[in-house]
């Protein structure tokens, strides 16, 4: 019995120096090693969770007008009114679901579907790679702020098409850097062994050679998620981004920076700042991720 004893409190003793999770002491490291990563992850989070809880947040519709016109900042009114009485902070909030929702979607589309161009166009070649990349030069021979403005003329005005838009300006980069990477990786010999022992294309594509390109790719999506963020505000600045009243950074810019920025500088410092901050905390977040995942910058 007194083995038994012994045994359990063995027992015990070792499960209480189990060492934490892999995954916990994956983030500490990366907090420890990455404090300007972790910045921007905790600006992310918080612009995540006001968009996310914006009714609740937000004191006023973002769309409600009233006669407290270019009211100044209060304690009913922290970020002030603009010219036509709405609230300025629930504006902003709200504005924060238009911009992440045009940043996640246009960036997992175009990034999403460059990627696939460039594992297709890198793995058969031929007549399928040389049209596929000189579409991207012909992308990348103008500026991504002249295409999509071509794209809303012509697409018209709102959420689906600034989306549509934007995706398809981005597509050049994921396609060519996961183009790359796989013309390097199918000369492997693990994929020359997967092909003498009668693998289908696909199969070695998505199984062998698309895993070992994930890194690049993850990389190329934090770096362009800021810039996307970046193409709607200058959209809806230019008004031809997401249609009114639908709040949104850019379109609050273009509405009150020309003609009440020195009567009412609060009105285009609020949008102007979250915008800032928000593309900030994706810098500072993509580079770190870069680090992490580069082996060149991890000195390995």
């Amino acid at each position: 019995m007194s083995e038994m004893r012994d045994a359990g409190v063995v027992v015990r003793a070792g499960l209480a120096r189990r060492p934490p999770p892999r995954a916990f002491s994956r983030l500490l490291r990366f907090v420890r090693q990455k404090p300007l990563g972790t910045a921007g992850a905790v600006i992310l989070t918080l612009t995540v969770a006001s968009a996310v809880f914006a009714p609740q947040l937000a004191g006023y519709d973002p769309n409600s007008m009233s006669i407290d016109l270019l009211k100044a900042p209060s304690l009913g009114h922290p970020l002030g009114t603009d010219n036509m009485g709405r609230d300025i902070f629930s504006r902003v909030l709200y504005g924060a679901r238009t911009s992440l929702l045009v940043g996640f979607l246009a960036t997992v589309m175009g990034t999403g579907t460059g990627a696939l161009i460039g594992l297709t166009t890198a793995y058969w070649g031929r007549g399928w790679d040389l049209a596929a990349q000189r579409f991207m030069d012909m992308l990348w021979a103008f500026p991504t702020l002249i295409i999509a403005m071509v794209m809303m003329m012509v697409l018209g005005t709102s959420l689906r098409n600034v989306i549509i838009a934007i995706s398809i300006v981005i597509l050049p980069t994921s396609a060519r850097i996961v183009r790359s990477q796989v013309l390097k990786v199918k000369e492997m010999e693990y994929v020359t062994a997967a092909q003498a022992l009668g693998a289908s294309g696909w199969r070695i594509l998505f199984r062998h050679i698309a895993p070992n390109c994930m890194a690049p790719y993850i990389i190329v999506v934090s770096a362009t998620l800021g810039g996307t963020i970046v193409t709607e505000a200058s959209l809806s600045f230019l008004g031809l981004g997401v249609p009114p009243p639908t709040p949104s950074w850019g379109r609050d810019l273009f509405a009150t920076g020309q003609t009440y920025s020195e009567l009412a500088p609060w009105m285009p410092i609020a949008p102007g700042l979250a915008l800032s901050f928000v593309v900030y905390g994706f810098n500072l977040l993509g580079d770190a991720i870069r680090d992490v995942l580069d082996p060149r910058l991890r000195g390995s």
